[in-house]
């Protein structure tokens, strides 16, 4: 029974050992393109949405099915954009998540009867992937007509609004949602033709009369309350800004960044305010949300930001990452929005500013904790071992 006890032990530490080994090499050894994974997660949500994934995704929350398709489109745009060798690829995989869209499943949620139509979140996140498409290079003029004039119909409701932020749902409405809308008018000046800068221009001027005054940052709701800043919608805002104005948007993300980065993560509420979790930050763990910290990644991403890199290099270590010949997924492909959510943030690149200065880089020393929760249960185990070995010696020697 001893001696099975001992293998037991020895084998549990080997185990240790190879966790602590694989997860120090995720930690630390250099990433040649730390993107090189993202088509193979996007065969993965292929296969899932086909199935059924985004419909599921839809019993979680109200976006779900949206969600789902949009950051599989987007993350093919970003693939397809930085390599242009991929962009006939990705054009028909963004056509095929713009179909479902525009299908009855995508609009369902939404209401019609709101300018712009089906409300500013709809309009401004399929109006950014529309010009997705346009910027890959691959589009016909018939998709061009499609975003010029929804691009028209998105300024037009922008100009005739008492309000910089537009309703997402029915006397609803979230700064992100008018900032992504925003951002593609952006786009559409970028890959079409300049139209929409002095609307933009003057966006810019009229939101920063409204900031959050505690922050300094967009507030998360403004109708039909006005709630401060949360982390949840900044890394949002964070992703977009940077493709509206460069300037105004580096300004924002260091706020952000003081406010709301941990050593672990990005926090839902700012360093001193604490709250509960909900249908938009999920939940809350040690005051950090776990979708903010993933899109925190990508928003890290366009402003250079060695950040970027330490989150990626977590998520590698604590999402159980599988990489097959074909596909990769993260905790066992348990929650394919999770994952859609990971390869936008890590194919992430402005598609419209040119490259932001770099952020000062930070230390190393973040991945020291990690390192020690990765060996410290096999050298526990090994000194058990060891131990023990050297008991049994002395009671042979007696």
């Amino acid at each position: 029974m001893i001696q099975v006890l001992r293998k037991l032990v020895i084998g549990v530490a080997v185990i240790a050992t190879v966790v602590a080994g694989v997860g120090t090499a995720r930690l630390v050894l250099p990433w040649t393109d730390p993107t090189h994974g993202v088509p193979k997660q996007l065969a993965f949500l292929r296969t899932e949405i086909e199935q059924g994934a985004d419909r599921n995704a839809q019993k979680q929350f109200p976006e779900g099915y949206f969600f789902l398709n949009v950051l599989y489109g987007l993350s093919w745009v970003q693939v397809g954009v930085s390599d242009p060798a991929r962009a006939a690829d990705a054009s028909i995989q963004v056509r095929w998540a713009l179909d479902r869209l525009d299908s009855a499943d995508g609009t369902a949620p939404f209401d019609k009867s709101l300018k712009p139509q089906y409300g500013v979140f709809y309009a401004g996140w399929s109006n950014w992937l529309r010009g997705g498409l346009i910027a890959l290079g691959q589009s016909d003029a018939a998709e061009r007509s499609r975003f010029t004039s929804d691009s028209v119909a998105i300024a037009s409701a922008f100009r005739t609004a008492e309000t910089p932020f537009l309703e997402a749902y029915p006397g609803q409405a979230w700064p992100v949602d008018s900032v992504v809308a925003i951002a593609s008018l952006r786009l559409y000046d970028a890959v079409v033709a300049p139209r929409f800068g002095q609307l933009a221009r003057n966006w810019v001027t009229t939101v920063k009369t409204d900031l959050d005054p505690a922050t300094g940052l967009l507030p998360h709701q403004v109708v039909p309350q006005v709630t401060g800043a949360r982390g949840s919608s900044q890394t949002m805002i964070q992703r977009f800004l940077v493709d509206i104005d460069p300037t105004f948007a580096r300004a924002q993300y260091q706020l952000f960044r003081d406010k709301f980065v941990t050593g672990l993560g990005v926090r839902e509420y700012p360093e001193g305010t604490a709250g509960q979790g909900d249908v938009d930050s999920g939940p809350l763990v040690l005051g950090m949300s776990l979708s903010a910290t993933v899109v925190g990644m990508g928003a890290a991403r366009v402003h250079h930001d060695p950040l970027a890199d330490r989150l990626a290099r977590t998520g590698e270590l604590v999402g159980l990452p599988f990489t097959g010949l074909k596909t990769k997924r993260y905790l066992f492909g348990a929650v394919p929005i999770g994952d859609a959510f990971l390869a936008w943030s890590a194919s992430a690149r402005p598609l419209v500013a040119t490259d932001q200065p770099a952020v000062d880089g930070s230390s190393g020393w973040w991945r020291l904790p990690w390192l020690v929760l990765l060996w410290l249960p096999a050298l526990l185990l090994w000194g058990a071992v060891r131990l023990r070995h050297r008991g049994r010696r002395r009671k042979r020697a007696r």
